[in-house]
């Protein structure tokens, strides 16, 4: 089954499973298995931090034959009496025999949400936007943004993982100004683990004027994770959607992803 996700990450310790913590991979294991009467283990696109939040999060799962809903909208509507308000299934239904939410996946899409407002972030969106203490100069964050999109090793920005490959095909990195919010919209094939939100502070340090914008022409150089870069809060990055190709190309989709995992090895989907 597939299973469109979303969740305020802020009480969460993550995606992935925790012996002793709660996460939101645990907490859907643990309710749907309790319906379903079935123990469960769930496959997901991206593997979210602690405190990351997710709109457009895809995960499936494998039940036996018996154990498949009728009518899935009906579950939809028991899972939401059974879940903790902080975390909902936004679609249930049968995936095609080739889908897997992880080796399918064309490209994740993220958001990240900052605001320079004096007073802070609007109490309404307390848990997802951050309040950046400095102003910001779009035109500059473009410019850093912009010199980070296409295929490199980000190496720079990504904690080490032994044996993991950091070259990422980062599609997009725009941002969007609507008064004191800055929002930044980040897509790529796959993220390496502490990514998103390394690029997301490396591009408002020069944004604020802190940095140089050759700076990042700097950082895409190095071989190792930097020092000098700043992870942005958890808080404000956010999963809002994953790609996939049409059913009949999910197989081949899989076997190249599975080929560069192996290959090349891994730093993980998460962000």
């Amino acid at each position: 089954m597939r299973l469109d996700v979303a969740y305020d990450g802020t009480d969460f310790s993550g995606w992935a499973r925790q012996d002793g913590l709660r996460t939101v991979c645990g907490e859907l294991e643990e309710k749907l298995g309790a319906v379903l009467r079935v123990p469960l283990q769930l496959t997901v696109a991206g593997r979210t931090d602690a405190g990351v939040h997710a709109t457009g999060q895809v995960a499936h799962v494998d039940v036996p034959a018996d154990a498949v809903p009728e009518e899935p909208a009906r579950l939809l509507r028991r899972m939401a009496r059974f879940l903790s308000p902080d975390v909902r299934l936004t679609g249930i239904g049968i995936a095609p025999p080739d889908f897997d939410a992880r080796f399918s996946a064309l490209r994740r899409h993220y958001e990240y949400r900052v605001t320079t407002a004096p007073y802070g972030a609007e109490p309404l969106h307390a848990r997802d936007t951050v309040a950046h203490p400095r102003p910001l100069d779009l035109d500059v964050v473009r410019q850093a943004s912009d010199r980070l999109i296409g295929l490199h090793d980000f190496a720079a920005f990504c904690k080490r993982r032994e044996g993991a490959t950091t070259i990422r095909d980062l599609q997009r990195f725009s941002w969007h100004q609507d008064g004191d919010l800055f929002t930044a919209a980040v897509s790529a094939d796959a993220f390496c683990w502490s990514m998103v939100r390394s690029l997301v502070g490396a591009v408002l340090a020069v944004g604020e004027g802190r940095r140089p914008v050759s700076w990042i022409d700097e950082l895409l150089t190095e071989t190792s994770r930097s020092s000098a870069v700043l992870v942005a809060p958890a808080k404000g990055l956010c999963l809002v959607g994953v790609d996939y190709p049409d059913d009949r190309d999910l197989a081949a989709r899989n076997a190249t992803t599975r080929d560069v995992r192996t290959t090349t090895g891994c730093c993980g989907d998460a962000s």
